[in-house]
């Protein structure tokens, strides 16, 4: 199939330091690739990829100093998408809403996965302006906020089974916090549950302009205070691998409706079970007492860290290769994009086509 893929102009694709979008279009494209499909990626020009690379931006947007407003440069990749869109099968946008009012006119030859939180309330009379979009949810969970819209399946995210290495026997004795330091992903609740069983916390996150003030007010005093934590900063693709793999847990201690959360399959990836919350689509991809402890409260995660050592380092990484492979999510995308082009209107969702008995990881035409 001659398959375009729309990415974000924030981050390179895949990204340099953080990034979640960029690295899941990385995985899937890449490995769409491999299978041998023509694949088109539009995206910022530093981007890495063995598929035909579209530069819509020099470099990512949020490492471009120059850049003041990303609108403009959205707005000019979707013009290059709407001058070569009958070139290609499938249209794959990975870029929320900015594109709605133009794939009206491409009709079925479009998919849009929606990688952010749904529940903000000025999303609600936008996608019910476009019931007839065809959608593709992270999660089911992610849904549940939404208006009546063409939700066509749910596919969870996949990586690179070779990306981040397995690791059997942990160099090291500490938890590890990953990802955005924000209000909504706690960062101060795993530095109490560090503080509680006594064990080291290293922090390896990105601190956005907008979270600047809680960095400042709430979290840089509290890692002042207590010795057993450590702030790294944020970290590149390279030293990810063994910042997970050696940790005993990641924590993933969330107080908001998180559509996925890559971080959870990319530490399952290295053997590294999770240690998180009850929240949005955690019980989606944390098999509990399997590849990790879902919690409900401080003290369940107090008890969740005390029983890591239940836990098997090559079973969390055998969940990982059979749920979270990119081969597995490009499998799924495929059997979207040739029912789409088939001229289906509605696919069943993947955890729905799972429970009716086909196979794993599949999607049918409802």
């Amino acid at each position: 199939m001659k398959i375009a893929q729309i990415a974000p102009l924030f981050e390179r694709v895949p990204p340099k330091l953080y990034g979640g979008t960029e690295r899941v279009v990385h995985h899937l494209t890449e490995e769409l690739v491999r299978q041998g499909h023509e694949v088109t990626l539009f995206a910022s020009g530093d981007s890495m990829t063995s598929a035909k690379l579209i530069p819509c931006s020099d470099m990512a947007l949020r490492l471009n100093p120059a850049v003041q407003d990303p609108i403009p440069y959205h707005m000019l990749m979707l013009e290059e998408v709407r001058r070569q869109a009958n070139g290609f099968d499938v249209l794959h946008f990975h870029i929320d809403l900015l594109h709605f009012p133009l794939v009206r006119s491409l009709a079925g030859k479009t998919v849009t996965t929606l990688h952010g939180r749904l529940d903000l309330p000025d999303l609600q009379p936008f996608y019910a302006a476009f019931p007839d979009v065809p959608l593709i949810s992270i999660s089911d969970d992610q849904r549940k906020p939404m208006p009546p819209v063409n939700w066509v399946a749910t596919v969870h995210h996949g990586l690179a089974p070779d990306v981040l290495p397995f690791t059997g026997q942990p160099r090291g004795d500490y938890l590890a916090f990953l990802g955005r330091i924000s209000p909504e992903k706690r960062p101060d609740r795993a530095i109490e549950i560090a503080a509680r069983v006594g064990m080291p916390l290293k922090i390896a996150a990105k601190v956005d302009k907008a979270d600047e003030a809680y960095w400042l007010n709430e979290i840089e005093p509290l890692v002042r205070r207590y010795p057993n934590v450590e702030f790294i900063g944020e970290i590149d693709e390279c030293q990810k691998g063994e910042f997970l793999g050696n940790a005993r847990a990641l924590l993933f201690p969330i107080d908001w409706p998180e559509p996925f959360g890559l971080v959870m399959i990319e530490a399952m990836a290295c053997g590294t079970p999770v240690v998180a919350f009850r929240c949005g689509a955690v019980p989606e991809v944390i098999d509990h007492a399997v590849s990790g402890f879902i919690v409900d409260s401080m003290e369940e995660a107090v008890k969740a860290v005390h029983d890591l050592d239940r836990l098997d380092r090559h079973t969390v990484r055998a969940t990982f290769d059979r749920r979270f492979t990119a081969r597995r999510m490009a499998d799924d995308y495929l059997d979207l994009y040739r029912a789409l082009a088939g001229g289906a209107q509605r696919v069943m969702p993947i955890h729905a086509a799972n429970e009716s008995g086909a196979g794993p990881g599949s999607a049918r035409v409802a």
